[in-house]
C-alpha cells in the first residue's frame, strides 16, 4: 500500500484559518456541480449545503476532536474529521478534492487516519455513519475492512444544516472497522 510520503501528502491539525477553504473542499467532494468531477457526489440526493463554518469551526476547536488537513504541495486536497469516543473514534468529514477521486489517495488517507487514532488514543476501533444509499460508497469502505451493522439512526429531515433531501428514504448506517495493530508495525 502506498504510504503519505509517496504520495507526497502533509497531514496536519486543521487551524481556524483553514475553516473557509475547508468547508468549500467539503462542498466541491459533495454538492453541486463541481461534485460531479468525483464519485462521492452527494448532488443526486441531496441538495444544499452539505457543512457551513460554524460546523467545520466546532470541529476543529473540540477538545476531543481532530480535523486532518491533508495537502500536497501545500495544496489542501482533502480533509477528515476524527472525534475520540471512549474505545473507538468517530470518522467523518472525510472529503477529497473530486478531481483527484479515484486515485488512490482516499486508501491513504483513510489507512493514515486509522493509524493516528490508534497511536494518539489507543482506540480498537473505527466508527463511522453513511447515507444507507450509498452502496457505491459503503462497497468502497467495505474493501478497506469497515462492516455494515444494519443499526440505522434517522436522517434529520428539515434541519437544513445537512441538505435538503431530494427523496424520503434517507438514513445513517453506522460502519465498524476494528483497528488491530498490523504485525509490521510492532516489528
Amino acid at each position: 500500500m502506498e504510504t503519505a510520503a509517496a504520495t507526497g501528502l502533509t497531514f496536519r491539525d486543521a487551524v481556524d484559518t483553514d475553516v473557509d477553504a475547508l468547508v468549500a473542499l467539503i462542498e466541491s467532494a459533495y454538492r453541486g456541480e463541481s461534485s460531479r468531477a468525483g464519485w462521492t457526489t452527494e448532488a443526486d440526493i441531496l441538495q444544499g449545503r452539505r457543512t457551513d463554518p460554524e460546523g467545520v469551526r466546532a470541529v476543529v476547536e473540540a477538545p476531543d476532536s481532530r480535523l486532518l488537513a491533508v495537502e500536497r504541495d501545500g495544496v489542501l486536497v482533502a480533509c477528515c474529521q476524527l472525534e475520540h469516543r471512549g474505545d473507538h473514534a468517530y470518522f467523518g468529514m472525510f472529503a477529497v478534492s473530486p478531481t483527484l477521486q479515484g486515485g488512490g489517495l482516499g486508501k491513504v488517507i483513510i489507512a493514515e487516519a486509522e493509524r493516528t487514532v490508534r497511536e494518539a488514543w489507543g482506540v480498537t476501533e473505527m466508527h463511522m455513519t453513511v447515507i444507507s444509499v450509498r452502496e457505491d460508497l459503503i462497497a468502497w469502505y467495505e474493501r478497506r475492512g469497515y462492516r455494515r451493522t444494519g443499526r440505522m439512526t434517522p436522517f434529520p429531515y428539515g434541519d437544513e444544516r445537512f441538505g435538503i433531501p431530494q427523496r424520503d428514504d434517507l438514513r445513517f448506517e453506522l460502519l465498524v472497522k476494528p483497528l488491530v495493530q498490523d504485525l509490521a508495525d510492532s516489528l
